[in-house]
């Protein structure tokens, strides 16, 4: 522990004074909901008190991520596959400005013509690896921009009408939610970039406690098939490619107890898992021979053992743990090796929330209640996984554990509509990406935000991909 370091409850910090250009806020409020217990997020009716804590909420935890960086960190391109940080704050706060003040000027009754807002921080006319050739703002300047743009927000937000029968859009709070996770899921974008960040690696300002965990029986355990439901109608806070809820036939099938681990992806490789093509797929071959991948990413073997960094901490790889920072590619072959396949986002769903007992569907793995800090490795406490085991009651009805929080969970399926999918607000958010390109991850990571964490929750990356938080669990035909 370095001189500067003070100790909260549960929690490491580094003094903020010695670390940002800007004061961090509300450091005893981000402590509690670290080591804390309640989310902060919907309740039955959206209120302008409730949405400005939300608001509040992930603009905390976005200070706290970047409270470490100087300015030459948070305006370099650390990595073609990810954005300059103040590139990701700039979009920030364009899209809360076009989405909370300008599209609010006359709330919409159907699409929005424009969904991300044009010019500098639009990701469609600037793809990643050309973000580091624009002329950015520094951090301070764009924290400013932040700023600005939030007092405007909170200013307007008590003359909106958020009633049941209000505009779609802001019903119930839609589009406040719908800007909150916006930025949560950049706030794990960030988080993705400052793990491939160069120079002195990145240091979080605050860790958890990781619990102990408790012994979790290995093996597999059986779904018995039947009619399930997937998805969701709910309309103030899920996305639209999670809905509508629909009824779908599922036949029986074995599903991992827990996510794959370090322990069992070591067997992998040293089996020779990525010396023959016999395990992989011949796009996944291809892959492998053209990248030359022979671990997960961020792994390196020093004489006959494994290590690891995670930000600033080098370790050995510890078997207890979900493997991290592999691709589908890889994930599929580790499945074939192990003579099973990976989950479609059905069976991933039907496994992690339906309770065959009852023949109904929870909202979560572990009942109504939404998920914390202490049901599930989430809200970015840990700053890495935990030991499978860590978190007693993640557990599914079928008794899968660990379905929400710690790793993504690569499925087999590609991205696509469900049966009577409809785009709101924007073309662009869902409907853009539909296609065999991209492959579905389910459950969130120990990055993903409580509020951008649900079990119907759809993410979606291409096949190859490793610097996002992914894992993955296995399944076999019953």
């Amino acid at each position: 522990m370095l001189g500067n370091d003070l100790t909260v409850p549960g929690l490491l910090f580094v003094r903020a004074s010695t670390l940002a250009p800007f004061t961090l806020p509300l450091m005893s409020s981000i402590a509690e909901r670290v080591s804390g217990e309640s989310p902060v997020g919907a309740s039955d009716r959206a209120t302008a008190q409730e949405l400005s804590q939300v608001l509040a909420d992930v603009r905390e935890r976005t200070a706290m991520l970047v409270a470490p960086l100087s300015d030459e960190d948070a305006t370099t391109q650390h990595d073609p596959l990810m954005s300059p940080v103040v590139w990701d704050l700039g979009h920030i706060a364009g899209f809360e400005e076009l989405w909370l003040l300008r599209h609010l000027e006359r709330p919409l009754e159907g699409l929005a013509s424009i969904g991300e807002m044009p010019g500098l921080f639009n990701p469609f006319e600037h793809p990643r690896r050309t973000r580091g050739g624009l002329t950015l703002p520094g951090l301070r300047e764009t924290w400013d921009i932040l700023t600005e743009v939030r007092s405007k927000v909170l200013d307007r937000l008590d003359h909106v009408d958020l009633a049941p029968d209000a505009p779609p859009l802001t019903r119930d709070g839609y589009v406040y939610h719908m800007v909150a996770q916006h930025e949560a899921q950049h706030g794990e974008t960030i988080l993705q970039t400052m793990q491939l960040k160069r120079g002195a690696p990145y240091r979080p300002l605050g860790r958890g406690v990781v619990p102990s965990p408790r012994p979790v029986a290995d093996g597999m355990v059986r779904f018995p098939g039947g009619r399930v439901a997937i998805g969701t109608d709910d309309r103030r806070v899920a996305y639209d490619n999670e809905r509508p809820r629909h009824q779908i036939d599922s036949a029986a099938f074995d599903i991992d107890v827990t996510p794959v681990t370090n322990g069992a992806y070591l067997e992998f490789i040293g089996a020779g898992g990525y010396a023959s093509s016999r395990w992989w797929s011949p796009e996944g071959w291809a892959w492998r021979a053209e990248s030359q991948v022979e671990a997960p990413k961020h792994w390196f073997c020093e004489g006959d053992e494994w290590w690891t960094r995670t930000f600033d901490r080098v370790h050995r790889v510890d078997p207890s743990h979900p493997v991290v920072h592999v691709s589908y590619y890889e994930a599929d072959a580790f499945a074939r090796w192990a003579g099973k396949r990976l989950p479609t986002e059905v069976e991933w769903e039907a496994a992690a929330t339906w309770d065959p007992d009852s023949d109904s569907q929870r909202l979560w793995p572990w009942g109504e209640r939404p998920a914390t800090a202490s049901q599930a490795n989430i809200d970015q406490v840990m700053f890495g996984t935990a030991p499978v085991g860590a978190y007693a009651r993640n557990v599914s009805p079928i008794g899968c554990y660990g379905m929400i929080g710690d790793v993504w969970e690569w499925t087999m399926s590609d991205f696509g509509p469900y049966p009577g999918f409809t785009s709101f607000p924007y073309r662009e958010y869902s409907e853009a990406f539909f296609g065999s390109e991209y492959k579905v991850l389910r459950g969130g990571s120990w990055a993903t935000r409580a509020l951008a964490s649900r079990s119907t929750f759809r993410n979606w990356d291409y096949p190859i991909r490793r610097q996002i938080f992914s894992g993955f669990r296995c399944v076999r035909d019953a």
